[in-house]
Parts: structure tokens; sequence; C-alpha cells
């Protein structure tokens, strides 16, 4: 899982142990764990290594100096060293350093996107737990994989990088603000959140809870970050973690409910209406809501960490660089609250990470193999649900579309599902099966093309059921093709891409500081940017596939799809002058170019010609 670091500079060397020794002792969490030691205890040790002077001693035991002070030795060694003598100092903090080493190990991760990344006892003890693990088995792009053969990553190596950033931020905000009082709690708390956000994914991520509970379970709002927290709750209960993260100086009531609330939001719904909503930390610490998911303008470390990754793993380049961003940031207040801040020159910084976010979305997410395989997927899926059974707690069975109600039963719900369909010889799952089949043999349902409706022509949710319909009622009058086909012979994918918030810049959102008053919040608008920067911000892209293989079939599919976006006033379909060249001239918008937009490089027009003669 790692080799070991110690937090302070290198790791101990091993040595013998010893009776009485911190590593050794035996009976209860509090005389194991060096943290838990009170000052007596603490002064018993201090004897035990030579440093026990009588008259140190009571200096300690004036002072109330206990094992707590080790969670954060550097900030308490002021305190330690008052109760020592001049001669005593160095001897004592080197003591004490090496018991806090014993107890607070950091495990290294050789991580191919951040390198060698240190992660705290705490996370490794929850990284070590089946809720953890599991998500080495859920694929980061879902279907994504089937088209770029790199993108073989999964949720967990993506959740150990955000648990690092969400470390790297806080602490650098800690360093540079002193007068915010981070504190050790907030930083690990912080840290907790980061690695535990995606814990309720369900197979293929994003497939799951976007694709396959919508039509497994219709009206229901479920989200994963529901499911994240849930699995937190259980990851911590049922590996009986409360005494660890108590040891840690965690306050379990308040922590936990702050790394939820970091998660899922606010958890009690009708606290919104109030002035704050949170109740893990308090008004004065609203900036540490904004790291690990910020609801506010998106900028975040989730999103720093999949960039990164999902480019490096994609193939991709990645043009958005968060470890200069985070050197530009800090906390300023606005509004009565305190918010996370980038340099005022970073704003083109931050433009570049949404168009990286939309660029990974076009080339890769959103990907029209990529997402016609999770279309079925989500159809073998579908037809398997009834047919699996998942045991849950007290025994109780769930099927693929309910096991998130049971977390226990949700910990054995991951990517295999897709493989027991696969290789299973149950002739209830025969229809499931063979459409898994034809993904492993490339037989995909045919693109059959894309196109694009204007703003004021969107299709609303509540009408993409009758789409496919509607493309079965769209034969052309006009040379029509001698094929009848049906809504069941398509599938109509709609796709709403927005740079996070839907219509809205999300730049508009975000808080600069500038060099001249590092303290005062300001906006900084895409005018004072550029005039080349985006005007709109969102666009609905609409994909149609024919699930018929024959060609006479698929060709006829592509004349009804080219008349349908005639009816529907929609974009031309990118080759609809050669699939249907006898439709495009129907429609005059179609074929309103001038001619210069038909200049070819073969007739070139006199302002390209040159003259090689010199």
């Amino acid at each position: 899982m790692g080799s070991p670091a110690a937090g302070w500079g290198a790791a101990p060397a091993k040595r013998a142990r010893r009776e009485g020794s911190a590593e050794s002792s035996c009976g209860s969490p509090a005389d194991r764990d060096p943290r838990l030691w009170d000052t007596e205890r603490l002064c018993q040790h201090l004897s035990r290594n030579g440093v026990g002077e009588p008259g140190l001693l009571r200096r300690f035991r004036e002072s109330g100096v206990t094992g707590a002070m080790l969670l954060d030795l550097p900030a308490c060694a002021l305190r330690i060293t008052h109760a020592c003598l001049p001669d005593e100092r160095l001897e004592v903090l080197a003591c004490l350093n090496q018991l806090r080493q014993t107890a607070d190990i950091m495990k290294v991760f050789n991580d191919p996107v951040h390198g060698h990344i240190e992660i705290h006892p705490l996370l490794v003890r929850i990284i070590d737990t089946p809720q953890f693990q599991r998500l080495r088995y859920i694929k980061q792009l879902g279907g994504t994989y089937f088209v770029f053969p790199g993108a073989s990553h999964n949720r967990f190596e993506h959740s150990l990088g955000v648990g690092y950033l969400a470390g790297c931020l806080v602490r650098e905000l800690k360093e540079r603000q002193p007068e915010l009082d981070i504190t050790q709690r907030d930083i690990l708390c912080v840290e907790i959140a980061g690695l535990c956000h995606d814990l309720g994914h369900g197979p293929f991520s994003h497939m799951f809870d976007g694709r396959f509970i919508p039509l497994a379970r219709q009206g229901l709002n479920w989200k994963h970050e529901t499911a994240s927290v849930e699995m937190f709750e259980h990851l911590i209960t049922s590996n009986k973690l409360e005494e660890i993260m108590e040891s840690y100086g965690l306050i379990l009531e308040e922590d936990i409910a702050f790394i939820k609330e970091q998660i899922g939001g606010p958890i009690d719904e009708t606290a919104c209406e109030e002035s704050w909503p949170y109740r893990g930390r308090p008004k004065e610490k609203s900036f540490l809501y904004e790291i690990v998911a910020n609801k506010k303008n998106g900028i975040d470390v989730d999103k720093w960490d999949y960039f990164a990754r999902d480019c490096h793993h994609l193939g991709i380049q990645n043009n958005f660089d968060y470890r200069r961003l985070i050197k530009f940031t800090r906390v300023c207040e606005a509004g009565n609250q305190k918010h996370i801040c980038a340099r005022d020159k970073e704003v083109g910084n931050l433009y570049d990470m949404f168009h990286t976010r939309n660029c990974l979305h076009r080339r890769a997410y959103q990907h029209k193999v990529g997402n016609i395989i999770e279309i079925m997927i989500t159809e073998a899926f579908q037809k398997a649900d009834c047919f699996f059974q998942i045991e849950g707690s007290k025994g109780k069975l769930y099927h693929i579309s309910t096991a998130m109600e049971d977390m226990e039963a949700y910990t054995k719900l991951t990517d295999n599902i897709y493989l027991e369909i696969l290789h299973s010889s149950r002739p209830e799952l025969s229809e499931a099966r063979e459409i898994l089949h034809k993904i492993e043999r490339r037989e995909l349902y045919k693109f059959l093309g894309e196109t694009q409706p204007e703003k004021v022509n969107e299709i609303p949710k509540d009408e993409y059921d009758g789409l496919a319909g509607d493309i079965a009622n769209s034969k052309p009058e006009k040379d029509p093709p001698d094929v009848e086909l049906t809504a069941e012979d398509f599938i109509v994918d709609v796709v709403n891409m927005d740079y996070g918030m839907k219509d809205q810049n999300p730049i508009d959102n975000v808080l600069f500081y500038c060099k001249a008053d590092p303290s005062k919040a300001i906006k900084v608008s895409k005018e004072q940017v550029s005039r080349l920067l985006p005007g709109t911000f969102s666009e609905q892209v609409i994909r149609v596939y024919c699930k018929r293989q024959d060609p006479i079939i698929v060709s006829a599919a592509k004349q009804y799809f080219v008349q349908w976006c005639i009816k529907r006033d929609f974009t031309k379909p990118q080759d609809g002058d050669v699939v249907a060249p006898h439709l495009t001239p129907l429609k005059q918008s179609w074929n309103n170019r001038s001619k210069t937009e038909y200049t070819t490089a073969s007739e070139p027009s006199c302002k390209q010609k040159l003259s090689f003669n010199k």
C-alpha cells in the first residue's frame, strides 16, 4: 500500500521494541496511543527514556502538557519548552518528536499524476477497508474505456488524488494566512472528505446514476453524492473507526457532520433557509466548504485531479495548471462570508480550466461511441436487474437497481456485474448477455448523425421519451426509402454540455484579489479579460443511433433522421448532403452559404495565390 515516511523528515529507523515503549504498550487504546496519554503517562515515558529529571517532571505536571499536543507538535512546542530549562529543551523535543513519529507515520504512495504523495495514517485506515477498496473495481470513465484504451484508471486512484490535493490547498491557506485559524482537525477533515467524496459511485461511475437509475427507478431523485455520505457512515461504523478517529483529535459528532457536509451539502435541507445551513463548521470557516466540492463556482480539487488524471490516461493535453493556482489563492471576506479567491492575473488560467473541462466532455466523456456503449450496457443491466440478487444486511436480498438502499449490498456492486452477466449461462439472462456479446464483438448500434437545436428550440427532459417515435414518423416524402422503421429501431441520446453551471459563465461567480489590496475581494468580468472568450456557455447536442445492422436499413434510417432535422428546424447533420442529397436542398436555411465558403484549396482566391518565381 506504500512505504512509510515520517511526518517530519525521514522515517525513523526500525529498532527493537522495548518493554514499556509506545510501540509495545498493551492494554487500553489510551495506553497504546501516545496521543491519548495524560500528563502522568507522558512523564513516565520521559523518565523511561532518560529525560526524567524530577524538576522537569514537576514543571511538566504544572504546565499540563499531555499527549494530545503531539497532534500538532510544532504549534505546541512553545508551551512545552516553557516547562523546560534551556539545556533540556532540545532533548525533550527530540524525545517527543520521536514518540510522535511512532504514532503518526505517514505512508507514501507513488501516484502517476502527482508523484510521491504522503497520506496521513488515519486516511490509510480508511483506505484499508472493503468499502474504500471497492473503488478499485469501478472505472473512472465508465464506457469510455471501450474507446480510449488508456482510460483504465479507477475511482480508487482518483479518490487518493483528491484527498491529497485537498490537503495541499488547505495547508497552503493555513501557512499563508495564519489568522484563518485553520486547525489540524480542519485539515484532517478536509482530507477525509476529499478521499471519500466518491464512495457512492455505482458500476461504470456516471453511467449508473446518469443512465441506469433514471430508467430502472423512474421518479427517484438519487445521486451518487447521497450514497457517498451513506457509504462513509457505513465505513466508519462497520470498521469501528470511531476510536481511532478520536485518537487523532477528531470530535466525532462535529467532525463527521463536517465531512459529510463537504461531500453532500447541508445535512438538514430545511436549514438552507437559515443564514448558515452547515453544522460542522461555523460561518467564520465557510471557505473550507469550497475545497472538495465547490457549489459556488465549481472550482475545486475534485476537478483538478480528474483533469490531470483523465488527460494523462486519455492521451489528451491538459492546459490547466492547478499547482500555479494553489500558489495564487487566498481567503477574502465578501458578503459577510469568507471565500477562497484567486489572484486577478489567474483569470485566464481559470478560463483554461473550464475550456479543458469542455474539451474533455467533447472528445472523451461524451464520445459518440462511448455513449452508445454505455447505453447498451444500461439496456443489459435493465434486462438483468430483476434476476440478480445481492445479499445485504440481515440477509435481505436486493437487485442491481435497489442495492444502494443498503450499504452492505451496495459494497458488493461494482463493474464486475458486467462480467457476471457476460459469462453467465443462466437462461433468464440471455437477452442481457447477448447485448454484452454485441459490445464484445463491436456490433454496436449504428451512429446516424448529430444535430443541434437553437437555444429556443432545445428539447426539455420530459420530451426525451417521445423523440424516437417522432423520428420514426419522419419518413421522407420526396423519394422515400422502401423501408418502414419504428420507434424501437432508434436510440436518441440528448447531451447537454456546458461549463458546469448550465447557461451561466462560472467565472462570474469567482472572486479575485489584486496585488494592490490582497484582502479585498473583487470580480473580473469577461470583457476585462479578452474578446475572444466564449459568448455562450451551454449547448444541446442530439445524437441518433439505429439498432439495426443492415446497411440498407441504416441508410434509410439516416434519411429519416435528416427529414426529422428539417421538420424540427435543427442544424444540418455534417454528412447530410452525402446521405440525403435529395432532402437537404428542401431546407432553405441550410443552403444560404455564400460561394466564398465553398472555395477549395484547388481554386484559391486572388488573395490566396502566392508567387514562387523568386
